[in-house]
C-alpha cells in the first residue's frame, strides 16, 4: 500500500459515536475511515503516513459552519472564486471541513452571480473546506428586523424566483432565512420543502401563532435564535417562545459572548437539548482580521475588539471562529466538550442530510476529522482524507 494512499493518527482520544476510545488509532484510506484499532496494532497496517499527538489531544469529526459569510478579508458576496476558495481554505485552519455559503439581501443580478459562482466552486473545489452550498439569508425577510441587511432589496416569498435560483445554482441552495409573517410565506415554505431546500425561519417580526403555522407548514430551521426576530413577551410569546418549544426545530445559535448572553445559551440548551443546537458562526469579512472599518452587504461595519457593529450599534456577523464558540459553550453551560462538538458536527451533518457520510467517527464515513488541543487549538484538520491544515 502506497505511503500516500492511507493515513493513521493515533496518541489523543478519539470521539466516536458519542464516546471517547483511548489507546486506539484512526486508519483512513481512499478519504474514508477504514478501521479504529488498538494502538498496538499500527504495524500491522503500515506503510501508511502517520500522524502522532500527545495524550490530551483531541480527534474528533470535521466542524460544518452552516452559516458563515466570511474570513480574513473575503466574503461570499464578493462573486468571486477566489473569494470562496480562500474562505475555504481559512476555514480548514478552524477544523471546519464542510459550510454553507451565506449570502446578504441584495439585487437579483448579483445574486444570481453569487449562485453561480458557488454552484462552480461547490462541483470542483477540493482544497480547503468543501463548499456544501449555499444559505440564502433573506432577501425574503422583514423589514422590521434587518439586522445588518439593507432595506432597499428585501422582498415578499416568490415561488418562481426561488426556482429559478435553485436552477441557476444548480440545486446547490440548501437553506432559506425567511420571515413567517410575510404574504404567501406557507404556500413558499412547502415549496422550499418540494425543492428539498431547509426552511430557516429568521430576521422575523413574527408571532408565536405565526411561528407556529409556519412550523406546521415545514419550517424546521431557527436562524441565529433571538438575533433578529421577535422575543419573549409574557402575554405574545412571539417567535423565539415557538421556536424553543417545538421539537421540530433545530437552532442556530451564535456563542461568542456578545450575541447571547451565557444564561440564554444555558436556557437555550435546557429546551432545546444537545441534539437540536447548530453552533454557527455567522462570521464576516474581518474574521483572522485586525480591528478597523470592513463592508458587509454593501454597509459598512466597524470591528472593536472583535465586536462587529453598523454605525447605529447593530451588531453585523461575528468575528468568531468555530473552535471558540465550542470553548463557550462549554463555558456557558454544564455541556460536556463530546456534547458541544456534536452541536458544530454531527447535528449540521443530519440537518444538511449527510448524516450517513459525515459528522461522526464511524467505519466507512468520509475521513473529515479534526484533531484539537486542550485550549481548543486546532492542530491537524483533514477532509476525506486529505490533510487541508496542519498546525
Amino acid at each position: 500500500m502506497s505511503e500516500t494512499k492511507r493515513s493513521i493518527i493515533s496518541g489523543m482520544s478519539i470521539l466516536s459515536e458519542g464516546k471517547w476510545l483511548k489507546d486506539q488509532a484512526l486508519v483512513i484510506e481512499g478519504g474514508i475511515i477504514k478501521a479504529l484499532i488498538p494502538a498496538d496494532m499500527i504495524k500491522h497496517h503500515l506503510p501508511a503516513k502517520q500522524y502522532a499527538f500527545p495524550s490530551d489531544h483531541y480527534l474528533v469529526p470535521g466542524f460544518i459552519d452552516l452559516h458563515i459569510h466570511g474570513v480574513q478579508g473575503h466574503d461570499v458576496m464578493d462573486g468571486t472564486e477566489e473569494a470562496l476558495i480562500n474562505i475555504s481554505q481559512a476555514l480548514a485552519a478552524e477544523g471546519v471541513t464542510g459550510f454553507l455559503a451565506t449570502t446578504m439581501t441584495t439585487d437579483v443580478d448579483h445574486l444570481e452571480n453569487v449562485l453561480k459562482v458557488i454552484a462552480k466552486v461547490a462541483a470542483h473545489h477540493k482544497e480547503g473546506a468543501a463548499l456544501l452550498g449555499a444559505h440564502l439569508e433573506g432577501p425574503f425577510i422583514a423589514p422590521s428586523k434587518l439586522g445588518a441587511h439593507a432595506s432597499e432589496t428585501v422582498r415578499l416569498p416568490d415561488l418562481s424566483l426561488i426556482k429559478h435560483w435553485q436552477n441557476i445554482a444548480k440545486n446547490k441552495i440548501k437553506m432559506v432565512t425567511l420571515a413567517p409573517e410575510l404574504p404567501d410565506s406557507q404556500a413558499f415554505i412547502r415549496q422550499l420543502h418540494d425543492l428539498e431546500i431547509i426552511a430557516s425561519i429568521g430576521h422575523t417580526n413574527a408571532t408565536y401563532e405565526e411561528t407556529r403555522a409556519a412550523i406546521a407548514a415545514g419550517c424546521t430551521q431557527a436562524t441565529h435564535l433571538f438575533n433578529a426576530m421577535r422575543g419573549l413577551h409574557q402575554r405574545e410569546p412571539g417567535a423565539v417562545s415557538a421556536l424553543l418549544l417545538a421539537d421540530e426545530i433545530s437552532a442556530e445559535i451564535i456563542v461568542d459572548g456578545l450575541h447571547l448572553h451565557p444564561a440564554i445559551v444555558d436556557l437555550t440548551l435546557r429546551l432545546k437539548g444537545k441534539d437540536r443546537i447548530l453552533l454557527v458562526t455567522d462570521a464576516m469579512r474581518a474574521k483572522c482580521c485586525r480591528d478597523g472599518r470592513y463592508e458587509l452587504g454593501g454597509q459598512q461595519v466597524n470591528v472593536r475588539n472583535g465586536k462587529a457593529t453598523l454605525d447605529d450599534g447593530t451588531l453585523a456577523g461575528s468575528t468568531l471562529r468555530m473552535p471558540e464558540a465550542i470553548r463557550n459553550m462549554t463555558q456557558f453551560t454544564q455541556c460536556l466538550i463530546d456534547e458541544a462538538i456534536t452541536m458544530a458536527s454531527k447535528n449540521p451533518a443530519r440537518v444538511l442530510k449527510l448524516a450517513e457520510r459525515k459528522g461522526d467517527i464511524m467505519i466507512g464515513k468520509d475521513a473529515d476529522v479534526v484533531v484539537i488541543n486542550p485550549d481548543f487549538k486546532v492542530m491537524l484538520t483533514m477532509r476525506a482524507g486529505k490533510e487541508i491544515y496542519l498546525a
